[in-house]
Formats: structure tokens, sequence, C-alpha cells
């Protein structure tokens, strides 16, 4: 029996992971999204032409590849509908194709759960965690408050009276802020999406992607968000809802943990963040600007602006360590081609003591980055095609990281674009 390798974000999110996805697709026979939501934005580009997905895998144009949404996934019909519907505007028809699946067990985002979210970060008010505002935390919590409508109930004939009782539920949680809402519009557009994602087959998750292993075939399991944004083990509670590590694929698609095999871990060769929380490298000044510019560091679901600062290896090896990776994959090499010297913090001056690892209290007691200066290539990598390309300062960078972070970098990204991939082992 085959295994399934797993494909996840090491930092706060925002690394590049769908690019990837894209990259490897050919290789797999099956590309499953195992938890988050549409707060996701993995951005693909090709052909001269660019595409964001919010809640669809990564495989979707490898005309080769089936896709499935796994039931640790939430689900917002109205978005799903429009992701698929500009997809088949461009030209790329998955479901007409028969190349997605959802799961029956992959729970639904309704939309009183986007007011909810809404209206908690307005009470929250400075203090918010910084939500997209898609509904993803309030219907993890109807998940794991067992009052959840999933992806299966929408074929039931009792459908609409679970809806019902859910969002009386919503409006009752609602009539304790000071928060107007007009909900029927939204309604609407909600049920039309219903009736739509009836169209497309409805599988359960586990059997599913079993029975692809039984047959000897290759599953790539596709994280969202990123690693310092688990649940469980990131900065709480400047987290997701989901977990965003490998144990998240198992919950989220139905696999064993011994079925996991390779786990590619993917990092900027600097680091970024969204929203609020603690980042010992964040830069205020000029440089974090250009890194923001160069890097065109703005949500793709958001379009809010990204936090930019130096690659953090204490944070990096925590990341690895939860996640059992056995391959690296650098992203954005390129945007740091202007620099004379590029920086790696090493360690955290923290409580008086210097340490390698991110502490509990980060949250309270940001620690102070300790940090190494390393020569620049100054090199536009955009073009190279090869590694005999590569600059000899860059090599010497990778070679540290190799060093420092104790797993290979096997795939070096000097652009957007899926051919402007590099593969280093």
């Amino acid at each position: 029996m085959t295994q399934v390798d797993v494909l996840l974000g090491l930092q706060w999110g925002d690394e590049g992971k769908g690019k990837i996805v894209d990259v490897l697709s050919p290789q797999y026979d099956l590309i499953a999204r195992f938890q988050g939501g549409p707060n996701a934005g993995h951005t693909l580009e090709f052909d001269g032409k660019k595409f964001v997905l919010n809640t669809i895998p990564s495989g979707i144009f490898n005309e080769k590849t089936m896709n499935l949404i796994g039931n640790g996934v939430v689900i917002d019909p109205i978005i799903l509908k429009r992701e698929l519907d500009n997809l088949r505007a461009a030209g790329h028809d998955p479901v007409g194709k028969g190349k997605l699946v959802l799961a029956r067990k992959a729970h639904l985002i309704l939309p009183t759960h986007q007011l909810l979210d809404a209206a908690n970060e307005q009470k929250m008010g400075a203090g918010k965690i910084g939500s997209t505002l898609k509904g993803i935390g309030p219907t993890y919590m109807d998940k794991t408050g067992r009052n959840g409508i999933r992806v299966g109930d929408t074929t039931l004939p009792d459908f609409k009276e679970r809806y019902e009782k859910l969002v009386q539920k919503h409006k009752e949680i609602l009539s304790h802020y000071e928060f107007e809402y007009d909900l029927a519009e939204k309604e609407a557009k909600f049920f039309e999406a219903i009736e739509f994602i009836k169209s497309i087959p409805h599988v359960d998750s586990e059997h599913f992607v079993n029975g692809y292993l039984k047959e000897g075939k290759k599953v790539l399991a596709e994280g969202a968000q990123g690693a310092l944004l688990d649940v469980d083990f990131g900065s709480y509670p400047f987290v997701t809802s989901s977990n965003t590590t490998t144990a998240g694929a198992c919950t989220g698609l139905g696999i064993a943990p011994n079925k996991v095999g390779d786990v590619y871990g993917i990092f900027k060769a600097y680091c970024t963040r969204v929203g609020g929380g603690p980042f010992p490298t964040e830069l205020f000044d000029e440089t974090g600007e250009t890194l923001r510019a160069v890097g065109h560091e703005f949500g793709a679901t958001t379009g809010r602006a990204r936090r930019c600062g130096w690659i953090d290896l204490p944070a990096l090896r925590y990341a690895i360590m939860l996640n059992g990776v056995t391959e690296l994959i650098m992203m954005k090499a390129d945007v740091l081609d202007g620099f004379d010297t590029i920086y790696a913090c090493t360690h955290y001056e923290h409580d008086g003591q210097t340490i390698d690892y991110m502490p509990y209290d980060i949250i309270t007691v940001q620690p102070k980055p300790v940090l190494k200066a390393i020569e620049g290539w100054k090199t536009d990598l955009t073009g190279i095609t090869s590694t005999a390309q590569i600059p000899a300062q860059l090599n010497a960078y990778i070679e540290f990281l190799e060093k420092e972070l104790e797993v290979p970098i096997k795939f070096l990204s000097v652009g957007p674009d899926r051919k402007q991939t590099l593969t280093l082992k």
C-alpha cells in the first residue's frame, strides 16, 4: 500500500503552497485539502494567467489528477460556487470533467457564521484576532459543539429544518451584540449555492482516500495556513481554528498516522505574518517596506498588507519538529535579490537567557531576535533555469539553512510562475 505525502506551510501561512502543489500535481493521482476554509488564498500563475483558489485543491489544473475537499475543511457554498464559476469562465471545468469531489463530513459555513465572526471582532476592538471574517472560527465552534451542518446533510429531507434551528441559535447569540445585519440577500445566495454543490459528487473521504492507497495510487494532502497558526501549537490565541500540522491530515482526511509518507515543509526565504500576534523578526523600517513591495505581500483573499521580517530559525525548527518534515521547499528567494546583506534569526534573547526555541509566553513577553548577517547575492534570480546558474552566495545561504534546520531543501522558487521552480536534490 502506498502512503500519503503531506505538503504544508511552516510559518504563519502565505508561504506559496498553491504554486508547489500545482508543480507537484502531475506526480499524484489525488490532491486532497485536509483543513481550513476559504481564508486560504492559494495563488497559481502559468501561461500568463493568475488564479487564486480559496477552497479548491491546487491540483485542479492538472487534467489527470482527482481533487478532494476533505472532511476537515469548512466549506462556504457561496464561495465554492463562485470559485468554480470563475474557473469555468477561464476554460477550466473540474466539475464537468469529474475531477472534484466533496467529503460528506465536511462542515458548511452558514451566512450567520460570518455575522458571528464580524460581530465578535467588532466587540474585541483593538484586541481582535485579525480574522478574515469568513465565518471559519464560528463554524469550527459549531463543529466541536456538535451543532454543525455537513455537506451530507444537504441531501436529507429535513435539511431546511436543521438549517433553521442552527440559524435561530446564531440569531440569539447576535442579539447580545450591538451589531446590525441583513441576512436575506446572503441567505438567498446560500440556498442557490447549496443546490449547486449537490451536483458535485459527495464521498466518504476516509474510504475514498484509503481506496486510492489500496490501489497503489499516489496521494498528496494539501494544507492551508501555516504550522505556526495551528490551534494547538501555534501562537495562541492568534491562530486559526484548525490543526494545520501533519496530524491534521490524519483527522482531516481519515488516514492512519502510519499512512503518512514524505512531509514537504514550505517556507519563505524571509518571513511574513497577517493579522495580530507575535512576530519576533518583524521589521518596522524601510527594509520591511521593501520586502512587502518587492514580494507583493498582500493577502490573496483579503488584500491586507502582510507584516514582513527576516527568517526565523527557532520558529522553523519548531515547525519542522511538529510536522516530521522530510524535505524543505524555499520560496521567494528572488525577493531578496536586491539586498547587499540579509539576516537570519538564529536564537532569541528571552527572560535573561539565549534560547533556540519558541517560549510559551511569546505572546506577552516578545523575545528579541539574535540575528546573523549573511552576504546577499545581488543577482536577478527570476530568469535562471538551472541549478548551475544559482549564485554562490545563495548556495551558501541554502547550505547554512540546511545545516541549521537539519533537513534538505529539495526545491527553490525564484518567481511566481510554475516554471520558476528549481529542483535542488
